[in-house]
């Protein structure tokens, strides 16, 4: 009797320190994995859930949002207090506001639909349709300039702006101003009344 309690009580013992093993196990797994999310997925979730999220600027500014479509490395949002769309880099976003639980539904390890092509659309790539269609944009630079006008052609890194009155088509007379505007220098671009 006395040597059944005694394995019993050695039993209980190793399955107690295997939940421990197991427990710090899961821990560490669960790190890992989320020390390899990227800002993109965590973005991704937002615009999967449609949230109403505070996206913190580079300019200082803070904007509410619904984010519409993540690509390589810009994002374009629907901002609540204006029509249009707004196209910011991901370089430019300084801080993401919203509730604690959305905060945690970003974490999920959830399976999201793939857009393969938006994923691997750049902000160059964007910029370069964007002139194609001769879209006017109000631009926010980082530097806290705000201009108008329309994108001419776009680099690799870089665009060029036609600025212009807002309202105003891009005519050869209304132009004020030529502008080669780095990536690195916008924080956002906005267009009135497009809709992604």
């Amino acid at each position: 009797m006395h040597w059944d309690r005694l394995f019993e009580d050695l039993e209980g013992q190793l399955a107690a320190e295997w939940e421990a093993e197991r427990a710090v196990l899961d821990a560490e797994s669960e790190r890992l994995r989320i020390a390899r999310l990227g800002l993109r997925t965590r973005l991704r979730r937002f615009e999967h859930d449609a949230a109403l999220v505070g996206l913190r600027l580079a300019d200082g500014e803070r904007r509410s949002v619904r984010v519409r479509v993540v690509g390589a490395d810009w994002i374009a949002a629907q901002p609540s207090d204006v029509g249009g769309a707004l196209i910011v880099p991901l370089s430019a976003i300084t801080g993401v506001e919203t509730t604690h639980g959305a905060l945690l539904a970003t974490l999920e390890d959830a399976v999201l639909p793939t857009d393969e092509l938006r994923g691997r659309m750049t902000l160059g790539f964007l910029m370069r349709d964007l002139a194609r269609r001769r879209t006017p944009l109000h631009v926010a630079l980082r530097d806290g300039e705000r201009l108008h006008g329309t994108v001419d052609r776009a680099g690799a890194d870089h665009l060029d702006l036609a600025v212009h009155d807002a309202g105003q088509a891009r005519r050869a007379d209304a132009v004020r101003a030529f502008r080669i505007v780095p990536f690195d220098a916008l924080v956002s671009a906005r267009m009135d009344g497009a809709v992604f």
